[in-house]
C-alpha cells in the first residue's frame, strides 16, 4: 500500500511539474512567440483583457515587446508579480504604452537587461530608483517620452548610479532645455548621447568640460534652436576645436532673427565674442554718460546765469513789443483812409 501511495504521489508530482513546465512555455494571450529567436511580442488587438503586463511570460524569453497595452504605471516589481522568471531577457520594449509613471524597482525582474525602450510615452513622474538594478543596461531609449515638467526627475533617476554600463542614451524629441546629466563621471562607458529635436539653445561650460573629459562620447544635437549670441561662445569653440558632435554640420541658428538658419559652424568668431559685445555695450554706456554730463554742465551754466538770461529775455521781449507797436500803428494808418489824408 505504501508503495502504491508513493507511486501515485510521484506521478502526481511529475504531472504537476509537467503542467507547470508547459504553462511556463506557453505563449501568453494576444502575443506572438518565437522560441528560436527568444522573442515574445504582445499587442492589444482590441482585447481589454490583453492590457497590462502579460502573465506567465516564457522563461526562455530574451526579447519581450509590449506595444499598445496601456501600461500606464510601471509599479515596483511590475515584471515579477506574475511569477515569471526573466533572467534570460536582454531586450525590453515598452514603446507607445501611454506610460505616465515609473516607480522604483520597476525593472527588478530583468537582472541582465541590455536594451530598454520606453519611447513614445508620456512620463510625468519618475522615481529616483526607476532604473535601479539595471547594472548591465547598455542602451536606454526615451525618445518623445518625457514631459518637460519631469526633466529634473529624469536627471535624478539617471544620476542614481545604476547605469554604469550604459553605452547609448536616446533623449530625442522631449523639449529638453538642458542636458539632463549633472556630469558624465557616472557614465564612463557612454559612447552616444542623442539629444536631437529638443529645446536646447546651448551647452554650458560644465557640459562641454565634462564631454572633453570623455573623448569617446559622441553627441547628436540637430534640430535644436541654438541662440547664436555671446552666450554660445563656449559651445562654439568646443564645436570648432573638437569632433565629438557627430552632426555638427546640421546645427542651425534660431536666434537672433538676422542669423536664423545660419549653420553654427559658419559663424565668425566675432559673432560670439563676449568681449567685443561687452566693449560695444560699454562704449554705448560711456557715450550716454558723456552726453549726460554735457547736458548737466549746460543746465548748470544756465542756472548760474539765470539773472543775466532773464534780463536778456526781458530786453528782447520789450524790443519786440516796441517793434510790434510800430508795425501796428503803421497798419492802422494804412487801413484807415482818413488817417491817410491827415498824413498827406
Amino acid at each position: 500500500m505504501r508503495t502504491r501511495a508513493c507511486v501515485r504521489r510521484w506521478w502526481w508530482w511529475c504531472g504537476w511539474a509537467a503542467f507547470v513546465a508547459c504553462a511556463e512555455d506557453s505563449c501568453p494571450p494576444a502575443c506572438a512567440c518565437t522560441r528560436d529567436s527568444g522573442t515574445v511580442s504582445c499587442g492589444r488587438d482590441g482585447d481589454s483583457a490583453a492590457s497590462g503586463v502579460p502573465a506567465r511570460v516564457p522563461a526562455w524569453t530574451s526579447t519581450l515587446i509590449l506595444h499598445g497595452r496601456n501600461v500606464t504605471t510601471l509599479r515596483r516589481g511590475a515584471f515579477t508579480a506574475n511569477g515569471s522568471a526573466l533572467d534570460a531577457a536582454a531586450t525590453l520594449s515598452l514603446s507607445a504604452n501611454m506610460i505616465r509613471a515609473v516607480q522604483s524597482d520597476a525593472f527588478a525582474g530583468f537582472p541582465h537587461l541590455r536594451v530598454l525602450d520606453l519611447s513614445h510615452n508620456r512620463v510625468e513622474r519618475m522615481s529616483d530608483g526607476a532604473f535601479k538594478g539595471l547594472w548591465e543596461l547598455r542602451t536606454l531609449c526615451l525618445n518623445e517620452s518625457i514631459v518637460p515638467e519631469a526633466a529634473s526627475q529624469l536627471s535624478a533617476a539617471l544620476a542614481a548610479g545604476d547605469l554604469r554600463s550604459l553605452h547609448r542614451l536616446e533623449l530625442a524629441g522631449n523639449r529638453l532645455r538642458s542636458v539632463p546629466l549633472a556630469g558624465l563621471d557616472a557614465f564612463r562607458h557612454l559612447h552616444q548621447l542623442v539629444l536631437v529635436n529638443n529645446s536646447i539653445q546651448s551647452l554650458g561650460r560644465e557640459n562641454t568640460s565634462s564631454l572633453e573629459q570623455h573623448r569617446r562620447a559622441r553627441v547628436y544635437l540637430a534640430q535644436n534652436p541654438f541662440r547664436c549670441t555671446c552666450e554660445l561662445e563656449v559651445f562654439y569653440w568646443w564645436l570648432k576645436n573638437g569632433s565629438q558632435c557627430a552632426d555638427a554640420s546640421l546645427l542651425r541658428c534660431a536666434e537672433p532673427e538676422a542669423r536664423r538658419g545660419v549653420p553654427v559652424e559658419r559663424l565668425r568668431a566675432e559673432d560670439v565674442d563676449c568681449l567685443n559685445e561687452n566693449l560695444e555695450a560699454v562704449s554705448y554706456v560711456f557715450l550716454g554718460i558723456v552726453l549726460a554730463l554735457i547736458g548737466l554742465v549746460f543746465l548748470m551754466v544756465l542756472y548760474l546765469n539765470r539773472g543775466g538770461i532773464k534780463r536778456w529775455v526781458t530786453n528782447i521781449r520789450e524790443a519786440c513789443r516796441d517793434q510790434m507797436e510800430i508795425y501796428h500803428y503803421r497798419y492802422e494808418q494804412d487801413s484807415d483812409p482818413r488817417l491817410a489824408n491827415v498824413a498827406v
